[in-house]
C-alpha cells in the first residue's frame, strides 16, 4: 500500500513552495513554523526524520552530510538558477507533480524505509 511523503523544508528553501504544496494537500513543514531558524544542517535533518519527512532544500551542505552517511527519510536538492516567479511557478508544479506520483510509486519500486514511517 503507498505510503504519502511528508517534506520539510530548510530555511533556504522559498516559502511559496510550502504554500502551494499545501494547496495540493501535501503535507510539509517549514523551518520557519518548527522554530528552526538558524538551527544547524545535522539539527533540520535530526527533526526530518524523527517526523519521518524528505527534507527539501537548496543548501549543497545537505550533500555533504549524505555522503558522510548523515542518517536521513531523504533529500531532495534543488539549485535555483533564477528568482523571477515564473521560475518558482515552474519549479512549484514540477515539485508537486514528483511529490505526487512518486508518492505513488514509492513502495512498489523503491521501498519505504521503515525507520523514517
Amino acid at each position: 500500500m503507498p505510503q504519502t511523503i511528508r517534506f520539510h523544508l530548510d530555511e533556504n528553501a522559498n516559502n511559496a513552495i510550502a504554500d502551494g504544496l499545501r494547496r495540493r494537500r501535501i503535507d510539509v513543514t517549514t523551518t520557519t513554523q518548527s522554530g528552526l531558524i538558524s538551527a544547524s544542517d545535522e539539527d533540520q535533518l535530526r527533526f526530518a526524520r524523527s517526523q519521518g519527512r524528505v527534507i527539501f532544500t537548496q543548501d549543497s551542505d545537505f550533500l555533504k552530510l549524505h555522503n558522510a552517511g548523515v542518517e536521513h527519510c531523504g533529500i531532495v536538492y534543488c539549485v535555483m538558477v533564477s528568482s523571477n516567479n515564473s521560475a518558482m511557478r515552474s519549479l512549484l508544479c514540477h515539485f508537486a507533480y514528483f511529490a505526487f506520483y512518486f508518492t505513488v510509486l514509492f513502495d512498489v519500486r523503491v521501498g519505504i524505509d521503515r525507520k523514517c514511517s
